[in-house]
């Protein structure tokens, strides 16, 4: 177990980057994290069926070591997809403390293996994978996004574990001593869940933000935008955070968005301008809104513009119109005497 408990994990994972496509909605990655989660729930079901003696053929008792394994393998492929949609979803800077606890469930579903064992343990666990999925699920089969969405899910989440348990409490009675444990362990994973989505600490998938950032001109050219940036060096290309904009005489800045969501999802998303104030803090100076609609792989392309903006530190929130941060574009203005002259044009 020492040898094969890690490399259910690395097996999961492997299976998550070779199988998981990109895009949230596609037929192949929800396919796959259904597969995980009817086989971690079939294991659960079968581990305490042969512990509690209500099956006892031995084919299943001499298979009864490597089921541990196969309800772990499945974890750790829900976990790794949940951490590589979720984080590439939104602006890290606010939804990290949910992609950090993805990160410690993966790390725990390796160290601690031999807790599976314990059943309240294992249904806590399957809510929680069960509940992240739902959460961008439903809006992918609905095409609907917002709060009431959101409570749909869990409320959907809550009812299938609630039906799990009805069932496994009729054919195994004895489980019935771990009723209190597993309704008080559900009900504060799912306030914990709540608190975390009405805090935007939750990433709102299934958007997702594909690029950003400021620039001095956009102009669409047919099918495609061309984008006039200054240079940047390559940590702030890669983290798209305070980049400074130079500013030239009566010039305007223009932040560009590319917001992907699901094919027949529609949207309006907002471009909250907001400049920071040592008296006051971010004051918003300026909201843009226009409407997303689902199915480009590139994500809804769009950009707002502002006139003349002020020097200091601006930072442009994108939201949904349910307040939901999309992602964030940082940057500090400088005033010039003209407009850079070094220039570069990318075409998105």
């Amino acid at each position: 177990m020492r040898y094969i408990s890690p490399l259910s994990l690395i097996a999961g994972v492997i299976v998550d980057n070779l199988f998981l496509a990109k895009r949230v909605d596609t037929l192949l990655t929800n396919a796959l994290l259904l597969t995980y989660l009817v086989v971690s729930g079939i294991a659960i079901a079968v581990m305490n069926l042969i512990q509690t003696g209500k099956w006892r053929h031995r084919f299943l008792t001499d298979a009864f070591p490597i089921l541990p394994v196969i309800v772990q393998f499945a974890f750790g492929g829900l976990f790794s997809a949940y951490f590589s949609l979720y984080s590439r979803s939104a602006d890290i800077s606010v939804s990290w403390i949910f992609v950090v606890a993805i990160v410690a469930l993966i790390v725990l579903n390796e160290r601690f293996a031999h807790f599976y064992a314990r059943f309240a343990v294992q249904m806590s666990i399957y809510f929680t994978v069960l509940f992240s999925f739902l959460i961008f699920f439903i809006p992918v089969v609905t095409h609907r996004l917002g709060d009431g969405v959101f409570l749909v899910s869990g409320a959907v989440a809550l009812g299938i574990v609630a039906a799990l348990l009805f069932a496994l409490f009729r054919l195994m009675p004895s489980l019935r001593s771990d009723r209190t444990t597993i309704a008080r362990t559900v009900a504060v994973i799912y306030v914990v869940f709540n608190v975390l989505y009405f805090t935007n600490a939750i990433p709102p998938l299934p958007l997702a933000l594909k690029s950003a950032g400021v620039y001095h001109d956009v102009t669409k050219v047919g099918t495609d935008y061309v984008l006039s940036e200054e240079p940047l060096p390559w940590y702030q290309r890669f983290l798209n955070y305070n980049s400074t904009y130079h500013a030239g005489p009566g010039e305007s800045a223009y932040v560009y968005t590319a917001i992907f969501a699901p094919t027949g999802l529609s949207i309006t998303v907002l471009h909250q301008w907001q400049h920071y104030d040592s008296s006051n803090g971010w004051v918003t100076t300026d909201t843009v809104r226009f409407p997303v609609n689902g199915g480009r792989d590139g994500g809804y392309r769009g950009y707002s513009i502002k006139s003349e903006p002020a020097p200091g530190k601006w930072r442009v929130n994108v939201i949904t119109q349910y307040g939901q941060l999309i992602g964030r574009v940082n940057f500090t203005v400088e005033a010039a005497s003209s407009t850079p002259q070094n220039l570069v044009d990318i075409t998105q």
